[in-house]
């Protein structure tokens, strides 16, 4: 039985319609892929399976007691309180009230006496609801995101706020996950976690996402969001390519046939008098509606045109470093650089969230004197730069005024052109080029940012994560302009297809100050670099609810019930807990390796298709190898601290 199926979904803002009709049914343990340009409605589809907006017709059905989670692009801003707060929020009231359990054993452990006494009361009420477990929840989700629970929110980087969101989201222990596109400000670590836990849930999902390798890896299903209607296709962009350029090109024919028809009968209609007293009025009538149909079909808008040329060259040496550390303060962040840029290079950087790059970046560029080394610029360089942030843009200002600064004409590559046109080359339509750029999706807004950087005259592009939010087509367009591109390029980026369809060397940031640099892109790296980078987030980092593990993770133990727990005194373990305790290490790696075995079969596609039947029985399995995994590793820990 479906878990939520949307039936003639139909949602128009203004005269267009966003959905026009849509059906849709999610199955028990789907992992489906919503793909389309930005601003097709992918995000509104979202809100609509979330229940956060209503269509203004059809029907959405889904079973009783549905848990969904949802995962947002934007993540709210006045958000307070620590990473525990954040999380257990997520469980509403019962997770207010772990909340204040968790500050008043922190108070409590500092010696105040009338926290242990509000304490006792707590605990009574959380007895009440079976907190401890819900605790243990959240405890448990923190350790697997390896979240640091009592730092402020406001504090976290954009990487780990999504994180600490996401964590928000998986405790509730959702039927059905939302994600909008989650790998956005994620390292490449973080991606490649986020990827095998959730290949290995048996949650039901629906996301978005910009990254292919992502999509490719998660996806059973994939379903095409285009100018109001959904398309269904195979878990492949390949098969995805094929059969939207067969059922474009059917559509033009048919488009053409129609157009003929109906220049046909206006020829018919615009005749002398004599033809006009003898018409059939069932002929006009046939005539009004073809007209009518003219009028409402939605035209697929033409491809992103994208075109950059340097309009004077760079010197042969572009950027220079010898020896260079750079960082605030005189502690350094990046440590001993050397590095040789020539005019054409395509330089990518990788490297774990708070390892530097944005500094490094900004040494490279001039913007931040070495606290030794040297760096030299090359000459007559003309740089452009595009944020991540997106604080270039006012959200205030038209999307047509942001580009044009109050003209109605710009130059572009040496051709001046009027700003309409300009921007419909970056598919803004008149009507939404007018609108201001807080209307616009995020996908949007980096289009509008390449749309603002490729007027500017420069012989170096400086790409601070181009690929956030951008769509699929426009991505892959974006690349081929990069690789025809005749100036240099430095791009920090954590899209791993990206990475090897677009630089010639790669610079590796370890987030120990060190760096080196590789020919190649991501696939080109050693595993000797790749596999500390990959691995950076999971050697620490304990199970998740319904989560693989993918190292040796430890359970948090559950909280003692005491207001003022005393520490107890160690024992000496019997014969069989001994026992149990030297066994408990291969029972654990049996359970472990039987479940990747299983999350293996669940994260196929073809078991979807070929056998759904399975699907139940296995998740069943797999739920079950998870509660006989955590229990392990709780009485393993147990039996460690008697042992100790």
């Amino acid at each position: 039985m479906a878990l939520v199926t949307l039936r003639g979904i139909r949602l128009a803002y203004g005269l267009a319609a966003l959905l026009d009709g849509i059906d849709l049914a999610l199955n028990p343990g789907e992992r489906v892929c919503i793909v389309g340009r930005n601003g097709e409605g992918k995000s509104t589809l979202l809100k609509i399976l979330a229940g956060r907006i209503h269509p203004d017709s059809g029907e959405s059905t889904r079973t009783d007691g549905l848990v969904t989670a949802y995962l947002t692009q934007e993540l709210p801003e006045d958000v307070h309180g620590s990473v525990f707060d954040v999380v257990a929020d997520g469980l509403g009231e019962n997770g207010r009230l772990l909340e204040r359990y968790h500050h008043l054993s922190l108070e409590a452990a500092q010696g105040g006496t009338a926290a242990l006494e509000a304490m006792g009361r707590v605990q009574a009420e959380l007895e009440a609801i079976d907190g401890w477990a819900l605790q243990n929840r959240v405890e448990t989700t923190l350790s697997r995101l390896e979240l640091p629970p009592d730092q402020p929110f406001a504090e976290l980087s954009g990487g780990l706020r999504r994180r600490v969101w996401l964590a928000r989201e998986l405790v509730r222990n959702p039927d059905l996950l939302l994600l909008d596109e989650p790998t956005n400000h994620l390292d490449i670590a973080a991606i490649a976690w986020l990827e095998n836990m959730l290949a290995g849930t048996a949650m039901t999902m629906v996301f978005i996402t910009h990254d292919r390798g992502f999509m490719e890896r998660l996806a059973t299903r994939i379903v095409e969001l285009d100018r109001g209607q959904l398309y269904e296709h195979p878990p492949s962009l390949e098969a995805l390519r094929q059969r939207q350029a067969e059922r474009l090109e059917t559509e033009v024919r048919q488009n053409a046939e129609f157009d003929k028809k109906l220049a046909q009968e206006e020829a018919w209609i615009r005749q002398g008098i004599k033809a006009r007293r003898t018409r059939n009025e069932g002929r006009v009538r046939a005539l009004e509606r073809l007209r009518q149909q003219r009028a409402e079909r939605h035209e697929r808008q033409g491809q992103v045109r994208l075109a950059l040329k340097p309009e004077q060259r760079s010197g042969r040496r572009v950027i220079e470093a010898e020896r260079a550390s750079f960082g605030y303060d005189g502690v350094p962040v990046i440590r001993g650089l050397d590095l040789l840029l020539q005019r054409g290079d395509r330089l990518g950087i990788v490297g774990p969230n708070g390892a530097g790059k944005t500094t490094l970046l900004r040494g490279l560029l001039g913007a931040l004197a070495p606290i030794s080394g040297s760096v030299t610029l090359g000459t007559q360089l003309e740089i452009a730069y595009f944020d991540q942030t997106r604080a270039q843009l006012d959200e205030d200002a038209t999307v047509q005024d942001t580009v044009g600064q109050g003209r109605d004409r710009i130059t572009v590559n040496g051709v001046t052109r009027h700003v309409l046109s300009y921007l419909e080359d970056f598919l803004f339509p008149p009507a939404r080029s007018r609108q201001p750029v807080s209307a616009l999706s995020g996908g949007e807004r980096n289009r509008l940012l390449l749309a603002q950087l490729f007027l500017r005259p420069a012989n170096l592009l400086v790409l601070d994560e181009p690929t956030n939010d951008l769509d699929v087509e426009t991505l892959e367009l974006l690349e081929t302009l990069l690789i025809e591109y005749t100036g240099t390029v430095i791009v920090v980026s954590h899209d791993r297809a990206f990475l090897d369809n677009v630089v010639t060397s790669t610079l590796v940031l370890d987030g120990q100050g060190g760096c080196e640099e590789f020919v190649g892109g991501w696939s080109d790296l050693p595993e000797r670099v790749t596999a500390p980078l990959l691995e950076t987030r999971i050697q620490a980092s304990g199970p998740t609810v319904g989560a693989p593990a993918l190292s040796t993770p430890q359970t948090p133990a559950p909280p003692d019930r005491s207001p003022a727990p005393p520490k107890p005194a160690a024992r000496k373990l019997s014969y069989r807990d001994a026992r149990e305790l030297e066994q408990l290490p291969g029972r654990i790696e049996q359970l472990e390796s039987e479940r990747e075995a299983l999350a293996g079969q669940l994260s196929d596609p073809e078991l979807f298709r070929n056998a759904p039947d399975r699907v139940p029985e296995l998740q069943t399995t797999l739920q079950r190898l998870e509660e006989e995994l955590a229990a392990a590793y709780a009485r393993w820990e147990a039996l460690e601290s008697a042992d100790s």
